[in-house]
């Protein structure tokens, strides 16, 4: 597709010229702007330039999907129309950073930490499902499963069983890393930091209420201070919080120690304090945390599951608008290693699939050739668990799509969680997501990802019929 001038001009006057953009740089679909004002932008006139495929704010960011192989060429083009600096992704996310509050902040902060990690878990997530399906009686043949069959498979289903549960031993590493990075420390200190925290000589923390109910859980004795001799494995919030401890300890001791001495001191002081810290304090008080956050969502999911489900299944696609459903990620972990599965992700898993459902509709409804082209790749997109497209470039624009999709994901949330399906792992959050759901739950979770696909094409297609504001 030939790139024109005129249509890179309309795209910086529709998001308020030259002199409202502070910064701009592209990653592999979207050009992102960081922009003085976001109320100067003109999405109508935006969206309707054919290189364009959707627009939406997040983090800070104005974002414009173009598509892979265009964007490079628009941004380009359009750094040569204006004069502007080229930036880095780095530079951006500053910019836009400087313009959220505190609670925005917090949120993308765990963002930042968590979506580098997430390839890693959605891996493992997949390749526990397919163990899964080697391992489990009644798929293939009745009382018997596929490996007991056919012992010749016993072996392979095994490696891909370690293959899988490493990312999940190992999450505080994985974390660790991510996380110290965030705050400004060396990513190698950060993964040490992980793996200390999981150290085979630590009480495995799944042994760890055993140990408890027997009253044998290890001990250190540091000067008559008895401290628990444990292990956190599948924890999130020990190793977040000492991660930044960690981070900071490690700048404080830079500033201070001559740069001759640093390779020497900086790394042993800093890992030295926050291990001690860690083990002492942070470890028992987050791990307490940690599991009365578990117990809260349990409490709620057990006691009235028609509204937990109902309410989850409505708001989860307007949270990822937000970019609030970030925070949920350490709690489906939680959940995962403290009760051996998540109610929360399956439900994340109809959210898609219903905002998909909804894309679809309309496809069949317009008129338009480009919005026929978007709705159907955005609705393929949103079914593989990627559905921003689907959202932001064509179910927000009409609103009704965006809530019947919510409806969908409430109906069918509601129906999966009385029906207590729970994931074991967390994997990719569309229609290859029955991977990660237990074995026994497959039947009514299919039945809830019925409900997430006709029903919101259906009140989408019935709405668009009403209404008739499609193009």
């Amino acid at each position: 597709m030939n790139i024109s001038k005129q249509s890179v001009e309309k795209i910086v006057e529709s998001v308020g010229g030259k002199e409202n953009i502070v910064a701009a740089t592209h990653c592999v679909t979207r050009l992102r702007f960081a922009l003085k004002d976001e109320g100067k932008v003109d999405k109508e006139a935006l969206e309707s330039i054919d290189l364009v495929k959707g627009s939406f704010s997040a983090n800070g960011q104005f974002q414009v999907v173009i598509g892979q192989g265009l964007v490079d060429k628009v941004y380009n083009e359009m750094v040569e129309l204006t004069g502007i600096d080229r930036a880095t992704k780095q530079e951006i996310k500053d910019a836009a950073e400087a313009k959220l509050n505190p609670l925005q902040r917090a949120i993308k902060t765990l963002a930042d930490i968590f979506i580098p990690i997430l390839p890693a878990i959605v891996t493992a997530g997949l390749l526990m499902g397919i163990n899964n399906i080697l391992t489990g009686q009644d798929i293939f043949y009745e009382g018997k499963s596929f490996v007991e069959v056919h012992r010749e498979w016993a072996d392979l289903a095994s490696i891909i069983n370690l293959i899988a549960n490493t990312a999940f031993v190992f999450l505080p590493g994985l974390i660790g890393w991510s996380a110290v990075t965030k705050f400004g420390g060396s990513p190698l200190l950060g993964i040490v930091l992980g793996l200390m925290l999981v150290h085979p000589d630590l009480l495995n923390a799944w042994g760890w209420g055993a140990a408890k109910e027997e009253g044998n859980i290890p001990v250190w004795n540091l000067f008559g201070l008895d401290v628990q001799k444990v292990g956190y494995q599948g924890q999130v919030l020990p190793v977040l919080v000492a991660s930044y401890v960690l981070a900071k300890t490690e700048l404080f001791w830079r500033k201070r120690i001559p740069d001759a001495f640093q390779l020497l001191l900086v790394a042993p002081l800093s890992l030295l304090f926050t291990g001690f810290l860690a083990f002492i304090a942070i470890g028992p008080i987050t791990f307490a945390i940690g599991n009365g956050i578990t117990s809260v969502f349990v409490s709620v999911f057990h006691n009235v599951p028609a509204i937990g489900g109902l309410l989850y299944g409505a708001i989860y696609a307007p949270l990822v608008v937000t970019g609030m459903h970030h925070t949920f990620l350490p709690v489906d972990l939680q959940l995962i290693t403290n009760t051996g599965g998540t109610f929360l992700w399956p439900i994340l898993v109809l959210s898609n699939i219903a905002q998909g459902s909804a894309a679809l509709a309309m496809m069949f409804l317009a008129k338009d050739e480009k919005l026929k082209g978007l709705s159907f790749t955005s609705a393929v997109s949103a079914y593989l668990g990627i559905t921003e497209p689907a959202m932001f470039g064509v179910n927000l624009r009409y609103r009704y799509p965006f809530i019947s999709a919510m409806i969908g994901a409430a109906i069918g949330g509601m129906f999966i969680t009385l029906n207590k399906v729970i994931a074991f792992s967390i994997g990719v959050g569309g229609l290859p997501g029955f991977l990660s759901i237990v074995q026994q739950k497959w039947a009514p979770f299919f039945i809830g990802m019925a409900i997430a696909i006709v029903l919101p094409f259906a009140l989408t297609f019935v709405l668009g019929k009403i209404r008739k504001d499609y193009n």
